[in-house]
């Protein structure tokens, strides 16, 4: 057993425990890894000779002739505004969609394979240096990106793949600090802190790779934002710990309340995990209802996040720097309105007006319904600029329903696998990231119009329409059976979760 380290109070003083710095520096840290996994969507805009695309002027090699007609273009819409526009940035790079397409999936060749052995080393060892693992190589990958894209955009793979393996260390991690530092009665809202950086991290990140390729060159987007994340892991590695009992800047009163209501006092080790019983996991209905939403949603959530500043650009005609600042502009209001969604949903649970079920439900109608009817609007609204940015705004926040919907539904079910279960679903919903983009560029290569991207739309709105089916019909919020363990006696509702399940309100 590790020696309990003496606590000498929080470097902040009572007004700010040690239990929220925890969570303002993970939120940072998954900003960190959002913000370097879309950057590329934007970057590569200024990256690219679209001209010479365009013209079917592609290096050797690197052209894969998939039109599907040999007619004229039509459907292309004009450049916004008076005429008077910037005109068009041109990168080195002569990358044909097919190209593209695989650089922008390569990074989840990474992620699918990381996230499962992460959880494993997270849990018996610490997570405290999973997760800084998982931002040091990202920061150390998007340093080296420009040099390694200019020698041959091989390179440029090995550097995604790379941030890959990092990112997907981020939510296992995360999740085991959550659980040995999070007393029951805050969980949802330290969990909502962290993980608010996802949507934090993606704005902020599009709008800087706007500004800065605009103003530097694309260059500065790998430089700048790889630079500034190595100041977090400083911060990460001074002031986190695995657990309370390890941390030194903690007061002792904050200690002794979180290690009592997780029953963790006296170790500085974290609990072994019961075993998983895989069969019963792999045969339950409610678990297929997640993993499916999951899969689904993840195809939308990507079309989003890494196709939208292509249709942007080569559709609409936005110019570099309009193109991030309309990108970015939905995850602002997504993130406040998913808090509040999720507030909502749980006062009512409080109240006895809805139970779990239906709460998880609701939640995840919304992030299919309101996307799907955006998607179908932008199928036939045409060329008219305003019209798409608000309807891609919309569509994106409906979107954060997710996170009050399904991706909170693992702990319902089974509280004592939760872990093990999102790290399942969390790779599976990983293939997704990995077509999308080789499907955008099959669609799309010398084919850009809105027709090609109507089929496109029309794809991610049929997986909507699973997802909300599944999800309503097969989804539970109920604690299955296969969760339940030995458990103590005489255990109230500050019990630690891993000796309580949490039941569906009724």
């Amino acid at each position: 057993m590790a020696k309990e380290v003496p606590a000498k109070g929080s470097i902040l003083g009572k007004c700010f425990p040690a239990r929220y710095i925890l969570a303002v520096l993970g939120s940072c840290g998954m900003a960190i890894i959002y913000g370097l996994k879309v950057n590329l969507s934007v970057a590569m805009v200024a990256m690219l000779n679209h001209t010479a695309i365009e013209a079917g002027h592609s290096v050797a090699g690197e052209v894969h002739n998939m039109s599907f007609s040999s007619t004229p273009q039509v459907e292309v819409c004009e450049k916004p505004g008076n005429g008077n526009v910037t005109k068009q940035e041109e990168g080195p790079f002569v990358w044909s969609s097919s190209i593209q397409g695989t650089l922008l999936s390569c990074y989840f060749w990474g992620y699918l394979v990381s996230q499962i052995p992460s959880a494993r080393v997270a849990e018996k060892f610490s997570a405290k240096w999973v997760m800084l693992f998982s931002v040091g190589i990202n920061v150390v990958a998007t340093l080296l990106t420009p040099v390694m894209t200019k020698a041959h955009y091989a390179g440029l793979i090995v550097m995604r793949v790379l941030e890959g393996i990092g990112g997907g260390a981020t939510f296992p991690a995360m999740h085991c600090m959550i659980a040995a530092w999070a007393p029951p009665n805050e969980r949802s809202v330290m969990s909502t802190i962290i993980y608010v950086g996802t949507s934090f991290g993606t704005a902020i990140s599009i709008l800087l790779a706007g500004v800065l390729s605009a103003r530097w060159g694309w260059e500065s987007v790998f430089y700048w934002m790889g630079g500034l994340s190595a100041i977090w892991m400083t911060l990460w590695i001074l002031l986190i710990q695995d657990n309370p009992n390890k941390q030194r800047f903690i007061s002792p009163e904050e200690r002794q309340m979180i290690t009592s209501q997780l029953g963790t006092e006296n170790t500085a080790s974290n609990e072994e995990h019961p075993p998983v019983p895989w069969k019963k996991v792999l045969t339950s209905i409610p678990f297929w209802a997640i993993l499916i939403a999951h899969c689904c949603s993840n195809w939308g959530w990507y079309m989003f996040l890494i196709e939208i500043p292509f249709y942007m650009k080569q559709v609409l005609k936005f110019d570099v720097s309009s193109n991030a600042q309309f990108s970015a502009l939905p995850y602002f209001p997504m993130l406040i309105l998913s808090i509040l969604l999720g507030k909502t949903l749980d006062t009512l649970k409080a109240k006895g007006k809805i139970t779990t079920t239906t709460a998880r439900k609701t939640a995840t109608s919304i992030c299919t319904i309101i996307p799907g009817i955006c998607l179908l609007a932008l199928c036939n609204i045409g060329c008219k600029h305003t019209a798409a940015v608000i309807i891609m705004t919309i569509g994106i926040i409906g979107m954060g329903g997710m996170f009050s919907g399904f991706l909170s539904n693992h702990i319902d079910i089974a509280p004592n696998y939760a872990g093990t279960l999102v790290a399942i679903t969390n790779t599976a919903a990983t293939i997704p990231g990995i077509i999308v983009p080789i499907f955008v560029g099959f669609i799309t290569t010398n084919n850009q119009t809105i027709g090609a991207w109507r089929i496109i739309f029309y794809v991610t709105i049929v997986l909507f329409a699973i997802e909300f089916l599944v999800f309503v019909i097969f989804g539970s919020g109920e604690e299955q059976s296969w969760n339940k363990i030995v458990k103590k006696e005489g255990k109230d509702e500050s019990t630690p979760l891993k000796a309580q399940p949490v039941k569906d309100n009724v």
